[in-house]
């Protein structure tokens, strides 16, 4: 029996990594997997011919520029050129080769900076974006629209996923480029190890996130990419297809800090510098709809963050030898 070919863009990110670790465990996959130097996703020929030629069943896209806040204002253009590219050529190179299945991972970023809580898939597109991030956002709101219109009008069978904020193995611990659990990992490790009294965290700690591990992202993708095409269509819109992914719970970045210091085993004083902005007050996805199709996470927040800890130790080591 032929197995399904299955082609992951962005297989060496964190999100691609993880996913590509559960199709591993798939007997009946075929992974079919490029390095950045052997395919250039911005080179619309070359993956157009990529595709005619590898014959691929699934893809998921999770390939893109990706960054924190200061790389979002310092690159916008880069940010929303290459993350529309990117999903332009993947997608209608699908089309063209005749691929039917595929699915997009976006962003929470799409939904506008003041949407009501939590935000459903229905807040899209009804107000003003975070300026930050607005042109990574407007390319991920570009990947999805993409996916509608081709399935729409093609018939094909293209899906999206807006994640909220993810952390875990194979994340970016960057001291200045880094999100905040990453970031956060990072400060309270160093701050053990050189036996520093304090560390100063920006903002008041008031403000509310909510956070989902990459190993449960992988597994909602694979989960939503599996589902039979008629319950995925009776549990969406045709023009309101995408499927928020997240834990439908949230905690304040103070409850955060907490646990990360207890984790880290930081037993010095933390400073909340209040001249520093907390940004949105809050930002919770609603994920009814994906709860209603039988999906939930498996992860508590304070467990992904061991396992995240753990694996940023192991790295420091793997560095160091």
């Amino acid at each position: 029996m032929r197995k399904t070919r299955v082609f992951v863009a962005g297989h060496n990110g964190m999100v691609g990594s993880a996913i590509v670790n559960l199709l591993l465990k798939q007997a009946n996959v075929e992974l079919v997997l490029k390095l950045r130097e052997e395919l250039d996703l911005t080179n619309q020929q070359a993956v157009t011919e990529f595709f005619q030629r590898e014959k691929v069943d699934q893809i998921y896209l999770a390939a893109g520029k990706v960054g924190g806040i200061i790389a979002n204002e310092q690159y916008p253009a880069e940010f929303i050129y290459q993350n529309i590219m990117i999903q332009c050529n993947i997608i209608h190179s699908a089309h063209l080769a005749e691929i039917d299945k595929l699915l997009v991972l976006g962003s929470s970023c799409i939904y506008p900076k003041f949407a009501k809580q939590p935000i459903s898939e229905s807040e899209l597109l009804t107000g003003k974006l975070e300026p930050t991030n607005e042109p990574y956002a407007i390319a991920k709101i570009a990947g999805l629209k993409l996916c509608e219109s081709y399935s729409r009008q093609y018939g094909h069978d293209y899906r999206s996923v807006m994640p909220t904020n993810l952390y875990g193995k194979n994340d970016n611990f960057h001291v200045e480029n880094s999100h905040v659990i990453p970031g956060l990992i990072r400060r309270f490790h160093q701050a053990k190890v050189e036996k520093s009294d304090e560390v100063i965290v920006w903002g008041t700690g008031k403000a509310k996130r909510e956070f989902l591990n990459v190993e449960d992202m992988a597994a909602a993708s694979i989960f939503i990419m599996d589902l039979p095409r008629k319950k995925y269509k009776e549990n969406t819109q045709e023009m309101l297809s995408h499927i928020n992914v997240g834990t439908g719970e949230d905690c304040s970045i103070g409850e955060l800090v907490e646990i990360i210091a207890k984790i880290v085993g930081y037993n010095g004083s933390i400073v909340f510098d209040h001249s520093k902005p907390d940004g949105a007050p809050r930002k919770l996805l609603d994920v009814s709809r994906l709860k209603s199709l039988g999906w939930q996470n498996s992860l508590s927040l304070e467990e992904g963050l061991r396992n995240t800890y753990q694996w940023y130790l192991s790295s420091q080591e793997s560095i160091r030898e």
